[in-house]
C-alpha cells in the first residue's frame, strides 16, 4: 500500500467510512506533510477526522485543545471502542486519574491526548511537552481564541506558549 492509500485506508478501518468528505482529504495530506492548517468547516462536517486520522500516522501524540468536557469525554470513548489510546486531561478528574493520564503520555502510550485549555496552558503540562514526542497540535473550538478567549475561557490566548514549545504542525479548527 502506497503512502496516499494509508488515510483512506484507515477511515475505513478505525471510523467506518468508505470516503472522505468535503475538504477533510486535503487538509488530512496538508498535515501529514507538516503544514499548519486553519479549518472552518459546517457543524456536523467531521472537523475531528482531521487530527483524529492523522493520529493514527505520524509517530508522537496528538494534543488536542479542548474546551468542552462533554466533548473531550464522548470522542475519547469512540476512539478507544475504535482501538484508538486516547486519553482526556480536564478539571473534572481526581488526582490518581490525571496521574495515571500523564504516565501514559509520557510512557508515549497515547495515540490522542485532549486537554482543557487550563491544563494545556498550566504549568507542569507545558514542562512535560518538551520532554514527550509530540506529532500535531489541534486547537479544537479555536473560534475562542478571538472571539471569546478574554471573556469565556482566557487560557485560550495563552496557547501560544504551548505553540511555541512544539516543531510541530497546527491545526485549528471551527465551526462555521
Amino acid at each position: 500500500m502506497n503512502k496516499a492509500e494509508l488515510p483512506l485506508k484507515l477511515l475505513k478501518e478505525h471510523f467506518g467510512y468508505d470516503t472522505f468528505r468535503g475538504n477533510q482529504q486535503d487538509i488530512i495530506k496538508r498535515t501529514l506533510e507538516g503544514y499548519d492548517s486553519l479549518v472552518i468547516m459546517p457543524t456536523g462536517a467531521g472537523k475531528s477526522i482531521c487530527y483524529q486520522l492523522p493520529a493514527l500516522i505520524l509517530k508522537g501524540t496528538v494534543i488536542v485543545v479542548s474546551p468542552l468536557i462533554a466533548l473531550m469525554q464522548d470522542q475519547v470513548a469512540a476512539l478507544t471502542t475504535a482501538g484508538i489510546a486516547a486519553a482526556a486531561l480536564h478539571s473534572n478528574q481526581n488526582d490518581v486519574t490525571t496521574k495515571e493520564i500523564l504516565n501514559d503520555f509520557k510512557d508515549g502510550a497515547l495515540q490522542l491526548l485532549y486537554v482543557s485549555p487550563e491544563k494545556a496552558v498550566g504549568k507542569y503540562f507545558q514542562e512535560q511537552i518538551v520532554l514527550q514526542k509530540i506529532s500535531l497540535i489541534a486547537i479544537d473550538e479555536a473560534h475562542c481564541v478571538s472571539v471569546w478567549g478574554n471573556d469565556f475561557r482566557p487560557e485560550y490566548t495563552e496557547l501560544v506558549h504551548l505553540i511555541n514549545k512544539s516543531n510541530v504542525p497546527h491545526i485549528a479548527l471551527t465551526a462555521t
